[in-house]
């Protein structure tokens, strides 16, 4: 009988914890630009996503008792051609719920060519909490972002290039700040400079020709100024596929401008582990992360 009470607990576990998501689109009245995908979305081996034409927005809301008014905007990898929503989304906003902060996953849309489209979805997501800070029991003064490979080459140009909203706007998201108040980069691809950037990243966001006014404008090692939030940075030592100095020229960026940060470079862990258990020191970062949250009185 044990082993049945136990299943059903974990299964009504599972059923309250589901029970308090919410599931938003980021332009109800349609974006203000486009992505040119009519192809149907298209979901495969469980929770990737590509052909990914409108954004979405799951939100997973901590208990009133264990709440901390913190949020983090996530935003899986994929390179811009899939977006990974398991393990570099849902399961990384399930952790942050039971340590009292909501997560919040964004499945934005790809470019297909239209290099625009994924950060406009992510500083519309970055408002739309803002906007109801209230109704989700969130400070608005605490809400970072976070992403993951190219997840994280998007989560740091919202972190790079934002604005205060606009007061004179009708729309009342519009006139919310889209910065994110930290930001948290797991394996990211900040740059793209040929030298050390992921190519296939690259191509999917500016294309294949050398168009230099895009390679500047998304090498988000030179956008970092002193407003930029504080960062916290975890990557493995091993990965091949998104070398190092991506996190490390943004590491060093932030530090040319005091801004707060903290890096973690774990010397195995490949590409793409996001949040899982598989005996890897880089499996501990969670924990990490938290704990610096906590030195930066994001949370107590």
């Amino acid at each position: 009988m044990r082993p049945i009470l136990l299943f059903v607990m974990t299964m009504l576990i599972c059923v309250s914890v589901d029970a308090q998501n919410e599931v938003l689109k980021v332009w109800p009245n349609g974006a203000p630009n486009d992505n040119g995908m009519r192809e149907p979305e298209e979901k495969y081996d469980g929770v990737r996503v590509r052909n990914v034409s409108e954004a979405e927005m799951y939100v997973f809301l901590p208990e009133k008792e264990i709440n901390t008014g913190a949020a983090v905007l996530i935003c899986p990898g994929g390179g811009y051609s899939i977006e990974a929503m398991d393990h570099e989304g849902y399961d990384m906003a399930r952790f942050f719920q039971e340590k009292g902060i909501a997560g919040i996953v964004l499945k934005y849309r790809l470019p297909y060519g239209h290099d625009e489209v994924p950060s406009s979805d992510a500083r519309r997501a970055m408002r739309i909490i803002r906007a109801n800070a209230g109704k989700w029991g969130i400070n608005p003064e605490k809400v970072g972002i976070a992403g993951s490979s190219a997840g994280g080459h998007l989560a740091s140009t919202a972190g790079t290039v934002f604005d205060e909203g606009n007061a004179q706007s009708n729309d009342s998201v519009e006139k919310m700040s889209c910065r994110p108040d930290f930001m948290l980069l797991l394996y990211p691809v900040i740059t793209m400079d040929e030298e050390f950037t992921h190519m296939g990243s690259r191509r999917n966001l500016i294309g294949s020709e050398h168009n230099l006014k895009l390679v500047r404008k998304y090498s988000n090692e030179l956008n970092v100024n002193a407003q930029t939030p504080p960062t916290f940075l975890i990557l493995a030592d091993d990965d091949k596929s998104v070398l190092p100095r991506n996190s490390i020229e943004f590491y060093s960026a932030l530090k040319r401008y005091n801004v707060p940060a903290e890096m973690h470079i774990f010397q195995k862990g490949g590409h793409g582990f996001g949040i899982r258990q598989e005996g890897l020191p880089a499996n501990n970062w969670p924990d990490l992360f938290v704990d610096w949250l906590k030195a930066r009185d994001v949370i107590e």
